[in-house]
C-alpha cells in the first residue's frame, strides 16, 4: 500500500476522534444529576455547559429540571452552583 494512503487514512481517523471527543465532551446542553437545594431531593436536569476559557467548561443555565417537568423553570436555579 502507498504510504501516503496510509498517512492520509492516520489523519482522517485522527480528525474523526478529535471531532467526536469534542462533540462528546465539549460545549453544548448535558444531563446532569444533582441534588436540589429548594426541594432537598435528587433531580436530571439539561445543563448548558460553555467554555469559559482554553479547556475549561462552565455551566451557565439550566433549560430543564425532572423535578418540574414540561414547564419553565420558576425556581431560581441554585442548582447551577453545585454542578
Amino acid at each position: 500500500m502507498n504510504p501516503y494512503v496510509i498517512e492520509a487514512i492516520l489523519a482522517l481517523a485522527v480528525w474523526t476522534a478529535v471531532g467526536y471527543a469534542i462533540w462528546r465532551w465539549g460545549p453544548g446542553l448535558r444531563k446532569c444529576r444533582v441534588r436540589c437545594p429548594e426541594k432537598n431531593t435528587a433531580a436530571t436536569v439539561l445543563a448548558e455547559q460553555r467554555e469559559s476559557e482554553f479547556g475549561c467548561l462552565r455551566v451557565v443555565d439550566v433549560k430543564a429540571c425532572s423535578l418540574l417537568p414540561g414547564s419553565a423553570l420558576a425556581c431560581e436555579k441554585h442548582c447551577v452552583a453545585r454542578l
